[in-house]
């Protein structure tokens, strides 16, 4: 189970330094002090706009390296599992307790739903990055909703009340950057899971041959017919990444935003109208995790599945 939580902090990592695309901080943040002055008095009109921005707010730059308030998020939740695992697993029992014990009821629970669904000898050889997927997503998610992530910043004063425009946190996966960086770890790995099970050979001819027992002209009609829905398939795969990406970021973007604007829709009683929403996307984010990790599931075993000779030819 450690390697595959380091794999979590491997993805966060990897989200921050390949792919932060956050406007520049303007030093810090001195700068902004100056704009809310002007808002105050009147020299800057005020935004309309409200809610949660779409990108992640840069808040250092340490040494040059950019770190967004996204990328705090996802590193706390990285470390957390580790710390979570290595305490876990501290100490193994024979008879299970506590932390280890919740640990092995998610493992275990996890390793026989995905046995089910892709076969044992795939989940041997990829569970370690489903389990991981399932994990981080599910925890970053949950995280994300503790008050005080993106509640917390630097904003400035309206007639609607004070205004949060730099949030301290953000969501690890409301930020595209995050889920594009795991979309892409899938999308590496499943190249390498489908050569190592089907070959390179097989992998193209699970793309591109026709499929069944054909002879004569009905073959060379098959052949451009399966090499035309192979080309589609192509198109398929590339764009993968990106559905797997946005579907992720679009849920849990638009979760937090309607948590703000239920937030502020009675006012002194925001807390309230909130509530229900909170175990709304509480559910929410556990089906997005899960989501995530049955599609790559599905898309590993659709490609890494053996044609098996027909039944007839042993009758």
């Amino acid at each position: 189970m450690t390697p595959a939580l380091a794999l979590a902090g491997f993805v966060a990592l990897s989200a921050g330094a390949l792919f932060a695309t956050a406007e520049p901080s303007p030093q810090a943040f001195p700068a902004n002090a100056s704009v809310v002055e002007q808002k105050t008095q009147g020299l800057v009109p005020e935004s309309e706009d409200h809610g949660l921005s779409p990108k992640a707010v840069e808040i250092a730059r340490p040494f040059g390296f950019p770190i967004t308030n996204s990328m705090v998020v996802s590193w706390v939740v990285a470390v957390g599992l580790i710390v979570f695992a290595q305490l876990a697993t501290r100490s193994m029992q024979q008879v299970p307790k506590g932390a280890q014990n919740f640990l092995e009821f998610l493992v275990d629970g996890l390793y026989k739903f995905l046995a089910g669904i892709i076969g044992p000898h795939l989940t041997e050889r990829t569970f370690w990055f489903f389990a991981t997927i399932f994990i981080f997503i599910l925890s970053a998610n949950w995280i994300g909703l503790i008050p005080g992530v993106g509640s917390v910043g630097w904003g400035h004063q309206t007639a609607h009340g004070f205004v949060i425009r730099e949030p301290l946190l953000r969501g690890a996966n409301a930020d595209v950057n995050m889920t594009l960086a795991m979309a892409l770890v899938f999308f590496a790995g499943w190249i390498v899971w489908a050569f190592r099970e089907v070959g390179v050979k097989g992998f193209f001819k699970e793309l591109f041959a026709p499929k069944g027992e054909s002879t004569g002209v009905l073959k060379v009609l098959m052949v451009v017919v399966f090499f035309a829905a192979g080309c589609l398939e192509v198109v398929s795969i590339l764009f993968r990444p990106i559905s797997l990406s946005f579907r992720l970021y679009g849920n849990i973007f638009a979760g937090e935003n309607l948590l703000e604007a239920m937030s502020k829709l009675v006012p002194g009683f925001g807390w309230l109208v909130s509530i229900p929403f909170y175990f709304l996307e509480l559910i929410m984010g556990l089906v997005q995790a899960l989501v995530f990790m049955l599609l790559t599931a599905v898309f590993t075993m659709l490609i890494c599945q053996h044609e098996e000779a027909p039944a007839s030819a042993h009758d």
